[in-house]
């Protein structure tokens, strides 16, 4: 099922290209792909990059107790996971094989480039959607980043209509962690946010601390022995 990738700001786009036609912004990427390259160069595949904010992740303090499993990811206001929109990712593609990535961010003056880069997340990202491509459902594909857990997923968002900027990931909405990925957390295995959001809620909840250990017994007086 083809995935309905979402357009990106154009003014986004813009600050690519205009990056992309720079030298110097080029030759300071430090990416030896994209510096050693031959020939034109398109970013494509933009990608809205969404973190997932702590409170309100399932496990995560913040979220009331009294609120069940299945509300923390369902119910509006106790527990649903927050995101927040925090640039666009392109892939950098040169022929048919991608070089690089390219960042936007949002500023005062509105989107502009952030870095290019290179790395395994551009592989991973890559056959994460080729994975997504094979899936009998349409999604709208998202990148969900938590960067307490050095964590990236492909999140497959389910309204393939909705803004790309906006939104929760809901409980049936897929998310496939990319490689590498946290320990104990395979890389490339689809998961349903509600299997995978308390899993990650659990990694993020700060162990309870220790119970202070008991006080010793005073020790018995020593007995004198008679002269």
């Amino acid at each position: 099922m083809p995935l309905h990738v979402p357009p990106a700001p154009a003014p986004a786009l813009r600050s690519v290209l205009a990056a992309l036609g720079s030298p110097t912004a080029v030759r300071d990427a430090r990416t030896p792909a994209l510096q050693s390259v031959q020939g034109p160069l398109s970013p494509e595949l933009p990608l809205p990059v969404h973190i997932l904010d702590g409170p309100g992740v399932p496990g995560i303090p913040g979220v009331p107790d009294h609120v069940t499993q299945e509300d923390r990811t369902t119910t509006p206001g106790s527990g649903t996971p927050r995101t927040r929109l925090t640039g666009w990712r392109f892939l950098i593609r040169s022929g048919d094989r991608s070089v690089a990535a390219a960042d936007t961010m949002l500023t005062a003056d509105g989107w502009a480039f952030s870095r290019f880069f290179e790395g395994p997340y551009l592989p991973s990202t890559e056959r994460a959607l080729r994975q997504a491509e094979s899936l009998t459902t349409a999604y709208q594909p998202r990148l969900l980043s938590v960067p307490e857990l050095y964590m990236l997923t492909l999140w497959l968002h389910g309204d393939t209509e909705a803004d790309p900027g906006a939104g929760a990931p809901a409980p049936t909405d897929i998310l496939v962690p990319l490689a590498p990925a946290p320990p104990g957390i395979a890389a490339h295995r689809p998961h349903r946010v509600a299997e995978l959001l308390p899993v990650i809620g659990l990694r993020l909840t700060p162990a309870p601390p220790l119970a202070p250990a008991p006080a010793a017994a005073p020790a018995p007086p020593l007995l004198r022995t008679p002269a």
